[in-house]
């Protein structure tokens, strides 16, 4: 195994490290295959154990005032950005990331503590008018309790703090399960936090798989709501589990890039290249699909396959790689499904189209750009998460729009036109949480709301700054009467 950290991986309950189990899982390095390190894979009553330590602690951090815990998250904040090359380096061996792209993911962690330790300090109720003479009404925003927090591997620092931040900020515990593929990730942020002070029982870290561990905080009772980020159907069953809970659960995308015929190609083969290839792919708001004018479509896939072509694939850990591998075998099998199924229907591969374990894993695929996409093909109706650019030539906007608006999600998408009008019209017509306009479809900021649209299954309710942090409380309503002076 190689080296990582000096102190054996483990649950995190309480404000103490468990490393005994019976059942152990492996830590692996995707770019080679090295074992890095075996992490316990927990039991339902470890779960239920760290449920129950969060919710003694939960009664005492809720009394905490909201400078106190801002106070806490910009010291958390200041010890991840201090151990932003360690954290970096962990994301790059266990996730698979090049270096650079790891550290940048550990600083914006940092800057979404601080955005919640200054959101917090100003969480305001409201006073209400009253038919009642003689009334008071006033409503107040009190933490809702134990949260139940599952997280994927494809940013295994930066979107647990989407949840860890607001949550702590406004007076919640958490029992935290992360992906098991990127566990160790989570050891080792957990140590940061512990390092910088965070109040035991406050965040708790159990190790294991979804199906056990997950469901576990998601059904408990003593869990007051659920925060998952994750593929569809996972958060289906999740919704299921934890019926009558609020719920944060921010699922998959296909997310369309449109390119009307007036638009910039140089910028829209840019926009697309960097939604489709960030991180391999494997995001949620990637670029799934480009739908281009079929006058412009052929032109827009050499502009794309440009970018492809300019990507060093290789060891996340050496300088000048910008493509790490794909984080796990199934993510391989789909992308590699995904586009061998397409070129047998007929679609043709410009750039890319296969894995190279020359490199040392045959996880690593290549950036790709497929043209003649039909509609109906699993490339272009399903999710891939692999760097993949599915190309479809359409007829004017009518068919660009009939085609966006013909799948089950709704995360995010965007809108190449030079006719700003033009795309503001259609920007409002589209179903989903974000639209961009001559900007990448995976554009976003830490407090811009960001979720699924209705009737797609993209998700419920929206993550980022204020949103977040409105979610995780609720609103009670206190009503006083008055004594009247003449």
């Amino acid at each position: 195994m190689m080296e990582v950290s000096s102190r054996t991986p483990g649950n995190f309950i309480g404000g103490t490290w468990e490393c005994e189990a019976s059942e152990w899982m492996e830590s692996i390095n995707p770019a080679n295959g090295e074992i890095l390190a075996h992490l316990p894979k927990s039991s339902r009553h470890t779960a239920q154990r760290a449920i129950a330590v969060a919710s003694q602690a939960q009664r005492s951090w809720e009394k905490t005032t909201a400078w106190e815990r801002a106070d806490l998250c910009r010291r958390l904040a200041d010890a991840v950005d201090a151990a932003a090359q360690h954290l970096g380096r962990v994301i790059s061996l266990d996730q698979g990331k090049p270096r650079q792209q790891a550290e940048g993911e550990v600083s914006k962690a940092a800057d979404g503590l601080r955005l919640a330790a200054d959101l917090g300090k100003y969480l305001t109720g409201e006073t209400i008018p009253t038919e009642t003479p003689g009334r008071l009404v006033m409503t107040v925003r009190r933490p809702r309790g134990v949260y139940a927090v599952i997280t994927p591997w494809n940013f295994p620092v930066n979107i647990p703090v989407e949840y860890l931040a607001p949550a702590i900020a406004t007076g919640n515990s958490v029992v935290w399960v992360p992906a098991p593929s990127t566990s160790l990730v989570a050891v080792e942020f957990m140590a940061v936090l512990e390092k910088a002070g965070l109040p035991a029982g406050v965040v708790n870290l159990v190790l294991g798989e979804g199906p056990v561990v997950g469901d576990e905080i998601v059904s408990n009772p003593g869990t007051a709501a659920v925060g998952f980020t994750g593929s569809a159907a996972t958060g289906r069953r999740i919704a299921e589990r934890a019926a009558g809970k609020p719920l944060l659960l921010e699922l998959g995308g296909n997310g369309p890039l449109i390119v009307r015929a007036d638009a910039d190609l140089a910028k829209a083969a840019e926009a697309a290249a960097l939604g489709a290839f960030s991180n391999a792919g494997q995001i949620c708001a990637a670029t799934g699909r480009v739908l281009a004018d079929k006058r412009i479509a052929a032109q827009l896939g050499e502009l794309i396959s440009e970018h492809a072509r300019a990507h060093v694939l290789g060891d996340p850990l050496h300088q000048g790689t910008t493509m790490g591998p794909l984080n796990n075998q199934d993510v391989l099998e789909k992308t590699r499904a995904h586009v061998e199924g397409a070129i047998r229907a007929g679609a043709s591969c410009i750039t890319g189209g296969r894995s190279r374990s020359d490199l040392g894993s045959e996880l690593f695929f290549e950036p790709t750009v497929l043209l003649d996409v039909d509609p109906g093909m699993d490339v272009a109706r399903y999710e891939t998460f692999g760097p993949v650019v599915p190309i479809l030539a359409l007829e004017g906007d009518g068919e660009l729009m009939e085609t966006a608006q013909d799948s089950d999600y709704g995360l995010s998408m965007g809108i190449f036109s030079e006719d700003l009008g033009k795309a503001m019209a259609m920007a409002t017509q589209l179903r989903a949480g974000i639209v961009n306009i001559n900007e990448r479809s995976n554009y976003w900021e830490l407090h811009i709301p960001f979720g699924g649209g209705s009737r797609t299954q993209s998700g419920v309710g929206r993550i980022g700054g204020r949103h977040t942090m409105e979610a995780m409380t609720e609103i009670a309503t206190v009503t006083l009467p008055l004594e009247r002076f003449e």
